[in-house]
């Protein structure tokens, strides 16, 4: 019989479709519930458990109570083993340090958590490596390589390892971010250290890198021709990062470099928008959505931009999106696909295939696009 810790971050990612660009605090998640946030850990959390439900005879579920993992567990049909105790509707960090450490002290085999950057910093400081873990993405940010690409990643890489599979541990960068500084439009990330994970190439994301220095005349030439291909009374949708940013500089615009600005007929008529502006805007509106890849990663929707949701994607049209990156990013991908994980299965579908990248000026690549369970 296997042992498997699961611990939930009930709140880790509501501030990314409010556009507040983290959760970390108790000041911000109450803005973000006052913007109309929702929970979307535990959702993805039962994602990856049934997933695993499979070897359900083979695995004993340890977990915390209530929605930091009891519920998510009895909702994918495992009876868990129960342990600590947490105030109702408040969590803290504290409380993911502790059932962490209990569980190693445990012996279990495997923690799988739901959360982010911030709660992989709290596996850290509990295990320092003592113990495999895997991380279910559930944050905004997500810069760190212990976690798999998407939660059916997460729940078909935790049931290889627990069967004995042919599946490796590798010690993985745990990354996160000052997000104070985040919200003021500058990235700061720090090394704060490493845990040991079930490793597969093509359910494992990679850390984040930085761009290359050498692409600035691509960017020049990717910023040149979107410029010249935008038309009159259409709203473009910009997403976050230095190669879209190129773009709002081609205009004269001053673009929020982490956030997701709205143009119309080369003015800028919404900075760092949250998922309920977009959907004013585009609502009734032709509309282009523009975003890049993150560097090492390949994500393009998922990631840093949840405010460019399922809903606003549906609204837009899929074929009215336009992934930009320069040939130096894409080559650092080293043949791994671009990759999707908007929250929402069916919009996700709809982003896999092959999708044209604009890399320079005038010239497109055909790039393929990736989500869990696709080929």
């Amino acid at each position: 019989m296997k042992r498997l810790g699961l611990i939930v971050n009930p709140v880790a990612g509501m501030g990314g479709r409010v556009g507040l660009k983290g959760s970390d605090g108790e000041a911000i998640i109450k803005r973000a519930v006052e913007l109309g946030a929702v929970k979307l850990s535990p959702g993805r959390a039962v994602d990856a458990l049934r997933r695993i439900a499979r070897i359900r005879e083979q695995v004993e579920v340890i977990t915390y109570p209530g929605e930091m993992g009891e519920d998510e567990v009895r909702e994918a049909g495992f009876q868990p083993t129960v342990i600590g105790s947490i105030a109702h509707n408040s969590t803290t960090r504290e409380d993911t340090v502790e059932a962490a450490r209990t569980m190693a002290e445990m012996g279990v085999d495997l923690i799988m958590f739901a959360g982010g950057d911030g709660t992989a910093r709290d596996l850290v400081e509990a295990v320092d490596g003592e113990v495999p873990v895997l991380g279910i993405p559930a944050g905004v940010k997500i810069h760190s390589g212990v976690f798999a690409i998407n939660p059916a990643d997460a729940g078909e890489l935790a049931a290889l390892y627990l069967e004995g599979g042919p599946v490796k541990l590798r010690e993985l960068e745990v990354m996160d971010i000052d997000e104070e500084a985040f919200r003021d439009d500058r990235l700061s990330a720090r090394l704060y250290g490493y845990l040991k994970v079930p490793y597969e190439e093509a359910m494992i994301q990679n850390t984040k890198s930085g761009s290359a220095t050498t692409d600035e005349f691509s960017l020049e030439g990717i910023a040149a021709d979107i410029v010249e291909e935008m038309e009159r009374d259409v709203l473009y949708v910009l997403g976050p990062g230095t190669t879209v940013r190129q773009i709002a500089e081609r205009l004269g615009l001053s673009k929020t470099l982490l956030g997701v600005d709205v143009v119309l007929n080369g003015e800028l008529i919404a900075a760092d928008a949250n998922e309920e502006k977009l959907l004013e805007l585009i609502d009734g509106k032709e509309a282009r959505i523009i975003v890049t890849v993150i560097g090492g990663q390949g994500f393009v929707l998922g990631r840093g931009n949840q405010q460019i949701s399922p809903q606003v994607i549906r609204s837009v049209g899929v074929e009215n999106i336009t992934i930009i990156a320069t040939p130096g990013k894409l080559a650092a991908l080293q043949g791994r696909p671009l990759l999707v994980d908007t929250g929402d299965p069916e919009v996700d579908e709809m982003l896999v295939g092959y999708a044209k990248v604009v890399t320079e000026y005038g010239r497109r690549v055909v790039y393929r696009v990736k989500a869990g369970g696709s080929t």
